[in-house]
Formats: structure tokens, sequence, C-alpha cells
């Protein structure tokens, strides 16, 4: 007889080739968990500074919002001014500082050249908006396809221990709705609204 019998307490389930195709499964589920975790910190990285841009850029806004009323405000107590002086020359100065202070007022709110009117500075606090919600619905995509891609890996992993092969084949739903959440979050994450 061989040393290498098999006693009555020896667990042959290392050799069942179920057990090494459900191992396989498990190895590939962790490879989407794991992409679909780096598409998740990726995205809310990409949130965050989103989301610090459009902060930084609305309070520019307010900024050039408190210079342009400052300045018009001015404008207007000045014009009010030379209409009450009669000396010409003195009118015709403050004319000249309220027509420089009314171009700044408007250079204040639309300025094309640098792009920092206040116009501009919406528009781009927008659109760093917009990219925000977008990488948080990617993000959001993505951590459901993670919790698939866990929950398939635990049920796979009890296959091994049970033999169940129901639980596999929950497990490979599982995989494949975090697949398909996967590709949604990647391809089009506005498609689904899920918060």
């Amino acid at each position: 007889m061989s040393g290498h019998g098999h006693g009555p307490g020896h667990d042959d389930s290392h050799g069942d080739p179920r057990n090494k195709k459900i191992a396989l499964l498990i190895s590939v589920i962790a490879l989407f968990l794991a992409l679909s975790e780096t598409l998740a910190k990726s995205s809310q990285t990409n949130a965050i500074s989103y989301n610090v841009e459009a902060s930084n850029l609305w309070a520019f806004f307010q900024a050039k919002t408190i210079r342009m009323t400052s300045v018009r405000t001015a404008a207007e107590a000045m014009e009010l001014d030379a209409l009450a002086n009669g000396d010409a020359p003195i009118r015709a100065a403050m004319e000249k500082r309220i027509e420089g202070w009314k171009k700044t007022a408007e250079r204040y709110d639309n300025e094309p050249e640098t792009n920092e009117g206040r116009r501009q500075l919406a528009a781009r606090a927008q659109a760093a908006e917009k990219s925000r919600d977008t990488a948080m619905a990617k993000y959001h995509h993505y951590e459901i396809a993670s919790a698939a891609f866990q929950i398939a890996i635990v049920l796979a992993s009890a296959t091994i221990i049970t033999g169940m092969m129901l639980l596999t084949w929950i497990a490979g739903g599982l995989t494949a709705t975090g697949v398909i959440f996967t590709g949604i979050g990647f391809l089009a994450p506005h498609a689904v609204h899920l918060l």
C-alpha cells in the first residue's frame, strides 16, 4: 500500500474539477472587482477636484460681482455729484472718471479675452459642476458593481464549501450585473439614475 492512500479523514475536494472552475470564476470576479474599485476611486477623486474647481470659480464670480457693484455705485454717486457741480472743467474730469468706471464694471461682467469676466466664470463653474455630477454618477455605478462582485465572490466561495451549484449560478448573475453597472458607469453614467 502506498503512503499516499486515502484515509477516512482525507478531503479529496481539492481535486474536484468543479472546484477548480469555481476558483477560476472567483479569480475573474476578483479582477472585475479590482477594476470597478479602481474606476470608483478615480471617479470619486475627479468629483472632489471638480467640486473644488466649481467652488473656486463661484468665489471668484462673487468677488467680481462685489467689485462690479462697488464701481457702478461709485459711478452713479459721481454722476449725481457731476450734475450738481457747476464748474465745467471739474464736471468734465468727473465724467471722464465715470466713463472709466463704467468700462471697468463692464469688463468685470464680460471679459472674454481672459475668460475671467462674471459671464465666463459662471459658464466655467457650471461646466465644472456638470463634470462633477458626471463623475459622481460614474462613482455610484462603480460602487454598485463592486458590491455585486463582492457578493458574487462570497457566493462562489460558498459553493466550494457547500457544493450547492445554485450559489455559483447566482454568483454568475451578480457578476453579469456588476459588469453591466461598470459598463453603464463607463459609457453612459446618466442613463440610469441611482441617487
